[in-house]
Formats: C-alpha cells, sequence, structure tokens
C-alpha cells in the first residue's frame, strides 16, 4: 500500500472512519446472530473491514449468474429496509460536517461513496485499486 494511503487511511480512523466500521460491525453482528441473517452480515463485515481502511481498494459489483441477480436484488432490498438505510444516513451525516473544513472534503467524498454501498452491499467486492483482487 501507497504511503499516501497508509496515511489518508490514518485520518480517515481519526476522524469518523472508526465509528462507522463500529457501525458496520454492529450490524454485522446483529445480523450474524439472527442465524437468518448471516448473508447479510457477511456482506456487512466485509464494508466494515471497507469503511475501516478505505484508501488503497475500491468496491466492484461481483458477477453473477440468472438466479444470483435476483437473489442479490432481494437481499439487497431487505437490507436496505432492515439497516442500510441508518447506515446510509451515518455517512451522509459524518460526510457534512466533514465538508464544513477544507481538509475534510476528500474524507466526505469517501463517505459518501460509502452510503451508497450502505444501500446495496450484497452482491459487492472490495478490491484493492490496480491490484489484484483481494479477499477478506
Amino acid at each position: 500500500m501507497p504511503a499516501t494511503s497508509v496515511l489518508l487511511n490514518l485520518l480517515w480512523i481519526i476522524f469518523g472512519g472508526a465509528w462507522m466500521a463500529a457501525g458496520w460491525l454492529l450490524a454485522a453482528v446483529i445480523m450474524a446472530i439472527t442465524i437468518i441473517g448471516l448473508p447479510w452480515a457477511r456482506a456487512a463485515l466485509t464494508i466494515a473491514i471497507y469503511t475501516l481502511l478505505p484508501f488503497g481498494h475500491t468496491v466492484i459489483d461481483r458477477p453473477s449468474g440468472a438466479i444470483g441477480g435476483t437473489l442479490g436484488f432481494i437481499g439487497n432490498l431487505i437490507w436496505l429496509v432492515l439497516a442500510g438505510w441508518w447506515l446510509a444516513l451515518g455517512h451522509v451525516v459524518t460526510a457534512v460536517l466533514l465538508a464544513v473544513t477544507i481538509i475534510g472534503i476528500p474524507f466526505a467524498w469517501a463517505h459518501l461513496k460509502l452510503a451508497g454501498a450502505s444501500l446495496a452491499p450484497v452482491g459487492t467486492e472490495i478490491v484493492p485499486r490496480g491490484g489484484p483482487p483481494r479477499v477478506f
């Protein structure tokens, strides 16, 4: 990981990344406790790791088959109702607070990207930028 990504990730953790990653981790734990929510727990845990260290990685859609696309859509719809909206809201509020300062604008932009990922995490994959896919 380049030095700029390491520095940005450290600043990110200080300025809102840690508490949003904790929110994602809480959502993953709640989903895992229900047993039925295990597919969402895995998606939430993956995004929690990405929320903790977003710089140097990106979110991509996994290729899906005929059934996977429909099941993924249904899974994302259920996720949106149960947890996605409040995680997205947390990212948007944090982004607005960070955008007040010039230094916080890059972090606000990252929070807005994470707000979009909050709405539909099922069927996504986190990969390093410019490198081979990494498995979490």
